[in-house]
């Protein structure tokens, strides 16, 4: 089992940055492929970027390649997500989740965060 805990959210100027945190607790964390999904209001949850069990992984959704970047400390059972340059349209609840596999799509995530509010005003 893993549970997951997110922080880091708040309110930035388009343009800002923020750094998502994801504490994991359970033994399995550092075999568990992460990711980490978003869900504006009125939207279904989408992914944003995933990454390998070993961190040697990623891969992002094309609407934040290049912006944001996820990386994972297995020592402190932490995964980040460091969100540059943000827009309006990353305005959503972020949530981390983890995997037994690397996958881009939700239901193959077993275990969710409970979700950090990212506001990006213009």
């Amino acid at each position: 089992q893993v549970q997951l805990v997110e922080s880091g959210g708040g309110l930035v100027q388009t343009g800002g940055s923020l750094r998502l945190s994801c504490a994991a607790s359970g033994r399995t964390f550092s075999r568990s492929a992460m990711g980490w999904f978003r869900q504006a209001p009125g939207k279904e949850r989408a992914f944003v970027a995933r990454i390998s069990w070993s961190g040697t992984s990623a891969y992002y959704a094309d609407s934040v390649k290049g912006r944001f970047t996820i990386s994972r400390d297995n020592a402190k059972n932490t995964v980040y997500l460091q969100m540059n340059s943000l827009k309006p349209e990353d305005t959503a609840v972020y949530y981390c989740a983890a995997s037994g596999s690397l996958s881009r799509w939700a239901d193959e995530y077993d275990y969710w965060g409970q979700g950090t509010q990212v506001t990006v005003s213009s």
